[in-house]
């Protein structure tokens, strides 16, 4: 077949995932191009984050040149990406996770600020982040924080923090892992307390459904367990009619991990609903075998804490995921 063209956002990190999945294939014999692609989220740079741009604000341009034959896959974000995917598209792999948590990064000018009880801060620190995950489960942990809105990419948000426009910025281990900038992070939040977003961490490989020539070849690069724990967590997001940009983390903790069969896997899965009323927080024990059945279950019971269907029925989460075909 002839060279299999990679679709990504054109940011450093996104090019650096694009890159890594370049070299997998490439081991494998297979000849590749990188296509950049501009999105609505690259377009629009100075608006918070929040439910009302959609679950697809990172990703539907590259989903639509998915769809136009453009480019044959698309590499996401996993987090990024809405849960109700457009007919025709598949996740056809996930590589294995990188590290799920959430950090913090300082200047190393705010001694003490970042310790291992950072709750107790008796100065102001100012710390940056535009999710709406982060900002209401911080409003928990961290009472003491003074959360603002801050967007850009990793670079450009770890250069505001040292020339001082933050005392710290909030970001995902995974990208500055991928980024080589991992030693940046001073502070290390432990998942069942800052409850990841669905999928972070994690890549999503998107294909053509019907593209079987090249479906066969990126299915080389799924880790099972990895594609199990993140099917779990979507499908919170899924039953809960959630958007990726809600206030939502949700996250599955895996043990026994020497196996590569999910069914064998046992896993707690971790969830927190920040709410005008404060944080609700849920878990449940099993494992892989059924990952929608898990993350269905987990959904059922944090719309039951909230006396709501989904949080499409609330005020304050924001617009549901767009259907099926849209």
């Amino acid at each position: 077949m002839s060279s299999i063209r990679i679709g990504t956002r054109n940011s450093r990190l996104a090019l650096a995932q694009a890159e890594w999945v370049s070299s997998a294939l490439a081991s494998l014999d297979v000849e590749t191009t990188i296509v950049e692609i501009t999105t609505l989220g690259d377009r629009i740079r100075d608006a918070p984050l929040g439910p009302h741009l959609g679950s697809s604000f990172f990703t539907k341009e590259i989903e639509s040149a998915l769809l136009n034959n453009d480019i044959d896959v698309a590499v996401h974000s996993c987090k990024d990406l809405a849960t109700r995917l457009p007919d025709g598209l598949s996740i056809v792999a996930v590589p294995e996770r990188e590290d799920p948590r959430d950090v913090v990064v300082t200047s190393g000018n705010t001694p003490g600020a970042v310790s291992a009880d950072s709750s107790a801060l008796d100065s102001p620190f100012r710390v940056g982040t535009s999710s709406p995950r982060r900002k209401g489960i911080l409003a928990v942990l961290r009472p003491n924080w003074t959360v603002v809105d801050q967007r850009g990419n990793v670079p450009t948000r770890v250069a505001a923090v040292d020339d001082g426009h933050f005392d710290g910025a909030v970001l995902a281990a995974a990208g500055l892992s991928r980024l080589g900038m991992l030693d940046r992070a001073d502070l290390i939040f432990d998942p069942a307390d800052l409850v990841p977003a669905a999928g972070q961490g994690a890549l999503a490989l998107q294909c053509r459904t019907s593209d079987t020539l090249v479906c066969d070849k990126i299915v080389l690069l799924n880790h099972p367990v990895s594609h199990a724990a993140v099917r779990a967590e979507r499908a919170v997001l899924r039953k809960l009619q959630a958007g990726c940009q809600a206030p939502v983390g949700v996250h599955a903790v895996l043990s026994q991990l020497e196996t590569d069969a999910p069914e064998d896997v046992s896993v707690v899965l971790h969830s927190a609903v920040a709410t005008p009323q404060g944080l609700i927080r849920n878990e449940l024990e099993g494992n892989l075998a059924d990952p929608e059945g898990l993350g269905n279950a987990i959904a059922e019971e944090i719309a039951s804490s909230l006396g709501v269907n989904t949080l499409a029925d609330t005020l304050w989460a924001g617009i549901p995921p767009r259907e099926e075909g849209q």
